[in-house]
């Protein structure tokens, strides 16, 4: 059984929660953001509600379990609980922040507090997960020290019914202590853009467009692999937020700047932080070739990985038979780097040749 202690985490303090928290408690679990990722939430959230939540925080601590209040300055802000620990030395964390105290750090700082105060108990390892579009708890979970040890698919029902996959993590007490850092940050401002064409993160709502555009036989015919079904690219818009935090890899839309219209897709792919070294790919609607859209977008999307990430080296891969991919990569400064003879499989059979290509960081000291 725990200690009802109180921990300091910086400019936090986690305490056991009380009735004076309760009008607070409301005010977070009734929000659309706690609603959205929390489905078993009763909504709307109400004073009985929280009333019954700090009977059971008050039971859990008495099972083995622990429930903490987050505050700072002496507000609320939020919540962070473990489940008793199981017959290995195991619990499973888990958090939540007020809406006025997001984006502030708070659910990373009380996770990695927490986890510390529990491994100095004699816990052998906290674990955690969080839904792959959470965007907000997986950088929490990354930026407290846990690894991310796999993905669980289907693993919850949402409250309209449909099932999500979720990310799991762990934590013990061998693992490194250092801050985490982003191999991928995210745009300053959410996007890229040179005033002609934007380049934003790609979303759900963009794959219908997305689907289409991969349909289209001028994209088809340098696709590698089965082609999509619409779910299959609407799970790949909703894995956009965990593949870019985890810095597997960066999916963007290609939009009209003036217009805000879907015109095509651009990703930076196989990162290798060891090597410095990513692949760009793209593809764009039929409708918007010949304005020089795809060269403004990879000079967009080059500039700022250079700009903001330790690569310095971009390569890219064409069949030899796609000029108009080649001419977009000569006009945004990539050199031909070679030949790989029968690599790429076609759908009719047999193999094409494809033409390699690199563009290397601009100034002579790499970023590090």
């Amino acid at each position: 059984m725990f200690p009802r202690e109180v921990i300091s985490v910086g400019s936090l303090v986690l305490r056991v929660p009380g009735a004076d928290d309760a009008d607070a408690i409301v005010a977070t679990c009734d929000d659309p953001v706690s609603a959205r990722f929390l489905p078993l939430l009763p909504s709307p959230y109400t004073r009985q509600d929280a009333l019954a939540y700090l009977a059971r925080a008050e039971e859990k601590w008495d099972e083995g379990a622990a429930e903490f209040a987050i505050t700072q300055d002496g507000r609320y802000v939020g919540a962070v609980g473990v489940s008793a620990p199981d017959r290995w030395g195991t619990v499973r964390l888990g958090y939540l922040v007020s809406p006025w105290a997001r984006g502030k750090g708070v659910a990373s700082a009380a996770a990695r507090g927490l986890s510390d105060w529990l491994l100095d108990h004699g816990v052998a390892r906290v674990e955690l997960e969080a839904e792959v579009e959470n965007v907000a708890s997986l950088r929490a979970a990354y930026r407290s020290g846990f690894t991310e040890e796999g993905r669980r698919r289907d693993a919850k029902t949402l409250r309209d019914g449909r099932r999500t996959d979720v990310v799991t993590f762990g934590r013990i007490g061998r693992d490194p202590a250092g801050l985490w850092e982003p191999f991928l940050p995210f745009f300053a401002g959410g996007e890229l853009s040179d005033g002609v064409v934007c380049l934003t993160p790609m979303t759900v709502d963009d794959a219908g467009a997305l689907h289409r555009m991969l349909q289209e036989p001028s994209v088809a015919q340098y696709g590698v692999g089965a082609a999509n079904s619409p779910a299959d690219d609407e799970r790949r818009c909703r894995y956009t937020g965990y593949f870019w935090v985890s810095g597997q890899r960066v999916e963007l839309a290609i939009r009209d700047a003036g217009t805000g219209e879907f015109a095509g897709h651009i990703q930076l792919v196989q990162i290798v932080p060891e090597f410095g070294q990513a692949m760009v790919g793209y593809s764009l609607t039929e409708r918007f070739r010949g304005r020089g859209f795809m060269t403004r977008a990879v000079r967009l999307l080059t500039g700022w990985a250079f700009a903001e990430t330790p690569l310095h080296r971009i390569v890219a891969g064409t069949e030899v038979s796609n000029t108009a991919s080649q001419a977009v990569l000569e006009r945004a400064g990539f050199v031909r780097e070679g030949m790989r003879h029968k690599l790429l499989p076609k759908a009719g059979g047999g193999h094409a040749d494809e033409l390699c290509w690199v563009l290397m960081r601009p100034d002579a000291g790499e970023k590090s």
